[in-house]
């Protein structure tokens, strides 16, 4: 049996703050504005593993009016959602990601992110697809005020 599961998040972009996509932090001296780390990326695939089996979201799971998981790391957070897909009785058979972001390029981590995603997902890097984009300086994205990210899954039975 297969499941699909599609996520989306968006985060707000300022100077001064960390900014971390797939788990791996980018070199850049803006980033994202949020409760966590504000991995916007791992947040999407987050929400794509429960949606796909109907497990809420995590905002739900996570809410940011719990001080418990101010400032934490998305992949704890990823690592947790993996543990209630794998008690559902599923492993991922792929997952895509594409991360809209007009600056900086992404180009030279996406391999980086691949990895470190397959890691805490236990899922073959063959398995895990990251794109970036930019929007051609158009909208929040290309104004440099924000980063949007879709996730798509498909769970199979372990």
């Amino acid at each position: 049996m297969y499941r699909i599961g599609q996520g989306y998040d968006v985060h707000a972009i300022a100077d001064g703050l960390p900014m971390w996509l797939c788990g791996v932090r980018v070199p850049s001296d803006r980033g994202f504005v949020a409760h966590s780390d504000g991995d916007v990326a791992i947040h999407a695939l987050c929400d794509a593993l429960l949606g796909a089996l109907a497990l809420g979201d995590i905002g739900h799971l996570f809410p940011d009016t719990s001080d418990e998981w101010k400032g934490v790391d998305s992949k704890l957070l990823l690592k947790k959602v993996m543990e209630r897909v794998e008690a559902e009785g599923y492993c991922i058979a792929n997952a895509d990601i594409t991360i809209a972001l007009q600056a900086p390029k992404l180009a030279p981590l996406i391999s980086t992110m691949r990895e470190t995603l397959a890691a805490v997902t236990r899922t073959p890097v063959a398995c895990i697809s990251v794109k970036a984009t930019t929007t051609e300086k158009l909208g929040f994205v290309g104004r440099k005020e924000g980063c949007e990210v879709w996730a798509v899954v498909l769970l199979k039975r372990s």
